[in-house]
């Protein structure tokens, strides 16, 4: 099929630090999505549009003509972690895989590595990077988002706390540790000299944070890594259900850090902005029985991250709100 990946994929790729395999992915994705295709045995009735950051979504049917969606993603977006995940928590708060897990994936998953890969996400011949993931289908139109901000801050709090299962022993997913030190890299190379001593700061909240994770009965949970409202989407079993996951394991407060800052250009336009952003904070912790200091560092970290990337991308509007936020916490 003729196939042109999203402008909004195409753009997020570019500015990803592996952007040379990303760009060879796309050269080869419609062949990608022909062998997908053939694989899980459906047919493409659309590509869906504006579509995500990490991958390519498309509406199939299946032999039996019940609707799905076909995701396929590079190596570095790790499907092979997100197959892993999304069984793992077998419909309960999130979208159903509908294919099987490739052999291996839950062992493959630890560091975001796909079948074959390293701790980076590369890999020769990545199985779930190949096939795609076949999933339920939802409802992509309506999200969170299309919802009144209290409502979906409370729809979106019930959805996050299904996903948290508890991890004992050895993990086979990224470890929170591994994956903020990667960020907290990224965000030191890309810093300039106006926004470093906000780095510094979050930096050393980082710090302070993962010295507390590291106690012996510190949490240790199967976090989806990147949530917030238009990561869930409208179901049929269930009015809300989780996509997306970019799994971690953690503290539950990390997982509603990003969720702090959904709608950022409201906060930033009404009065008392700074305030407002430190009582939704203090609202989340409360709903799920967190600790607010540590809801309000990540929060703060997460923000920052993102911000300097935004600057280093060259969106500096974005880059600036974001920091702004960071500076309020």
């Amino acid at each position: 099929m003729v196939l042109e990946p999203p402008r909004r994929l195409v753009r997020a790729l570019a500015e990803d630090p592996g952007a040379d395999d990303a760009a060879a992915w796309l050269d080869r994705l419609p062949e990608l999505v022909e062998a997908a295709t053939r694989h899980h045995g459906v047919r493409v009735e659309r590509l869906l549009q504006p579509g995500g950051r990490s991958g390519v979504v498309l509406l199939v049917r299946r032999a039996d003509d019940a609707p799905a969606v076909l995701k396929l993603a590079p190596p570095r977006a790790r499907p092979a972690a997100e197959a892993a995940a999304l069984a793992r928590w077998d419909g309960l708060g999130a979208c159903r895989l509908l294919s099987e897990p490739e052999p291996g994936t839950e062992d493959d998953a630890r560091h975001g590595a796909a079948p074959g890969g390293d701790a980076t996400g590369r890999a020769a011949a990545p199985l779930a990077s190949e096939r795609g993931l076949l999933l339920e289908r939802l409802r992509p139109e309506i999200s969170l988002s299309s919802l009144p901000q209290a409502k979906a801050m409370l729809e979106a709090a019930e959805t996050v706390r299904r996903l948290w299962v508890p991890v004992t022993g050895e993990s086979s997913y990224e470890t929170l540790t591994a994956r903020t030190e990667r960020q907290a890299t990224r965000m030191r190379q890309a810093a300039g000299p106006l926004v470093l001593p906000l780095v510094e700061n979050a930096l050393a909240v980082r710090r302070d944070l993962l010295a507390d994770a590291a106690r012996p009965d510190a949490e240790r949970v199967l976090l989806h890594g990147a949530f917030r409202q238009a990561k869930v989407l409208a179901g049929e079993r269930l009015p809300w259900l989780a996509v997306g996951p970019e799994p971690v394991i953690g503290e539950r407060a990390y997982d509603v850090a990003r969720l702090a800052r959904d709608r950022l250009e409201d906060l930033v336009a009404s009065d008392g902005g700074a305030s407002a952003a430190r009582r939704r904070v203090t609202k989340l912790a409360d709903a799920l029985d967190l600790d607010r200091d540590r809801v309000q560092g990540w929060a703060h970290f997460r923000a920052t991250v993102a911000g300097v990337a935004a600057l280093a991308a060259g969106r500096r509007q974005e880059g600036e709100t974001l920091l702004e936020f960071a500076a309020w916490l």
